[in-house]
C-alpha cells in the first residue's frame, strides 16, 4: 500500500462511526477457524483511522467500542443460528459446527493511523487467530492475522500466518550487518522467523529498514529450522529479492486481490548477501558452526 496523506476538501469522503462498525463486523467473518468439535473466531481486532478521522470519532470512542464488540456478539449469534431442519441435517452428516468467540470476551481497540498509509475514509482493520498446535517438533504457536482495507468503494483483504517460536531469547543463531538510510546496523536473530522490510501498520517487520518504497513493507522472511538449524528466505516483495546475486522466487500467490502465500522459500547460505530490490543489501552470517 503506497503511503499517502492528502488534504482535507469537501469531497473527500468520510467513513460514518456505523460504517466503521460494519467492517469490524465483516473482518471477523473472513477469519473462522474450524476445529474438531467448533469454528473460532478472534477475540481482538485494531482498527486504523487517518487521524482526522480518529480526530472526528476519538470523542465518542467508548461508545463505539461498546456497540462494535455488542454488534460482534450480535454477528456470532447469527452465524450459530440455523433453522431446525438445517440442524437436524447438521446432525446426520457432522456438519454445523457451533461458532465461538476464541477468548470468551471482545476486544476492539482504534488507533490513529502513524505511517501516513491511509488516506481520509480508508479503514485499515487487524484480527489475529491462534491456531492449532503444528506438530512439527519445536514449532512454536501460529497465528493468522487477516488484515482488511476499505478504501472507497473497494476492499482488500490480506492474510498471513506467522509462528511465534520456542526458542532461547539467549541464543544467537545467525547476524544480518547492513545500512540504510539512518546508517549502519547489526541485527541478531534470536528467533525462528524474522520479517525484513520497512514496516508499517499493515505489515510486520522486525528489521525495519529505512529506505525508499522500492523495498517493500514486508520485503521478505528469514526462517530456521529448528531440527537442522538450516536458514531458508521467502521472497514477500514486489520488487524482487537476491541471494548473492541471484533472484529467488516469489513466496506469495495474488488471487482476487487478496495475498497467499505459497510456501515457496530458498536455502540461505551461511555467508549470504541479500539483496532487498536492488537497493539495500544485508550480510547474513550463520553463528556458532
Amino acid at each position: 500500500m503506497s503511503s499517502r496523506m492528502p488534504s482535507h476538501s469537501p469531497d473527500t469522503p468520510r467513513r460514518s462511526a456505523r460504517d466503521i462498525i460494519e467492517a469490524v463486523v465483516a473482518n471477523m467473518r473472513s477469519n473462522l477457524e474450524p476445529l474438531k468439535y467448533s469454528t473460532l473466531v478472534p477475540s481482538r481486532y485494531v482498527v486504523y483511522l487517518h487521524p482526522s478521522e480518529f480526530a472526528r470519532v476519538e470523542g465518542i470512542l467508548p461508545v463505539l467500542q461498546e456497540q462494535s464488540m455488542r454488534a460482534l456478539g450480535e454477528e456470532l449469534r447469527q452465524l450459530n443460528k440455523r433453522p431446525a431442519m438445517r440442524r437436524y441435517f447438521d446432525r446426520l452428516v457432522g456438519g454445523g459446527l457451533p461458532v465461538e468467540n476464541a477468548a470468551g470476551s471482545w476486544q476492539v481497540e482504534f488507533l490513529a493511523d502513524p505511517d501516513g498509509e491511509l488516506a481520509e475514509g480508508d479503514i485499515l482493520i487487524h484480527s489475529d487467530l491462534v491456531l492449532s498446535s503444528a506438530e512439527e517438533p519445536g514449532a512454536g504457536q501460529r497465528t493468522r492475522r487477516i488484515t482488511t482495507v476499505h478504501s472507497g468503494n473497494r476492499t482488500s483483504r490480506r492474510e498471513e500466518t506467522f509462528s511465534q517460536a520456542r526458542t532461547s531469547p539467549s541464543k544467537v543463531y545467525a547476524r544480518l550487518r547492513y545500512e540504510d538510510n539512518a546508517g549502519p546496523h547489526v541485527y541478531d536473530i534470536e528467533r525462528d522467523s524474522v520479517t525484513v522490510g520497512r514496516g508499517g501498520i499493515a505489515f510486520r517487520a522486525d528489521v525495519r529498514i529505512d529506505a525508499s518504497v522500492d523495498v517493500s513493507r514486508e520485503h521478505a522472511r528469514i526462517r530456521r529450522d529448528p531440527g537442522s538449524g538450516a536458514f531458508f528466505i521467502v521472497d514477500l516483495s514486489s520488487l524482487g529479492t537476491t541471494v548473492n546475486g541471484r533472484r529467488v522466487p516469489k513466496g506469495y500467490d495474488e488471487v482476487d486481490g487478496t495475498r497467499h502465500e505459497n510456501h515457496v522459500e530458498s536455502p540461505l547460505p551461511g555467508g549470504a548477501r541479500i539483496g532487498l530490490a536492488d537497493t539495500i543489501y544485508l550480510d547474513f552470517e550463520i553463528l556458532g558452526r
